[in-house]
């Protein structure tokens, strides 16, 4: 079983803030207990602020290894550049790297299965390009999902999904892979 945090935990927001937020939270709490407790206290007192160091240092590892924006949008005008067979070929061979085993579905609403481990996950791409992303593509994987059993679905786009298609995406518990995730994803092959 997956650990998941709470998406609006304290923790969880500062994993997705700059890593200095979360550092600097934790240097002024060592402050204010050092400052406001005895000195028998405050030593014990400041221990409760390493987390926050914990997560510092997850958010900066997290943001060295993110692509920057001009690599998002080398990468976006690389793949925008290939025609469905090359973008499929370069998905394909960034999910093995990561060591994923896929099965190609080309079926109405998927396009692979991808396993790790005991995990399968069904994904979408042939829409990638759209610009505006619409809910009956979502519920066309999310029914393959559910025909094959699948543990999770994932559907790539280069578009902003609607207000529909992103409270599905809530709801359904489904993974979007937006443009930073792509570019990401694509560095792994290299």
């Amino acid at each position: 079983m997956k650990w998941k945090m709470a998406e609006n935990s304290l923790f969880a927001i500062l994993l997705r803030s700059p890593w200095w937020i979360a550092l600097g939270i934790g240097v002024l709490l060592v402050l204010l207990m050092r400052v406001l407790l005895p000195p028998d206290y405050a030593t014990p007192a400041m221990l409760g602020s390493f987390p926050f160091f914990v997560i510092a240092a997850m958010a900066a590892w997290k943001q060295l290894r993110a692509p920057s924006p001009a690599q998002i949008e080398q990468t976006v005008q690389r793949l925008q550049a290939m025609n469905s067979r090359e973008f499929g070929a370069a998905i394909e061979a960034a999910f093995r790297a990561q060591g994923h085993e896929l099965r190609r579905l080309d079926q109405p609403g998927a396009d692979l299965e991808l396993s790790k481990g005991n995990r399968r996950t069904v994904v979408a791409y042939r829409r990638w390009k759209a610009a505006k992303l619409g809910v009956e593509p979502l519920r066309e994987l999310q029914a393959v999902q559910q025909r094959l059993e699948a543990d999770a679905s994932l559907y790539v786009a280069a578009g902003e999904p609607s207000e529909q298609a992103g409270d599905f995406v809530r709801t359904s518990k489904m993974q979007l892979m937006g443009l930073a995730e792509l570019a990401q994803l694509m560095r792994s092959q290299r």
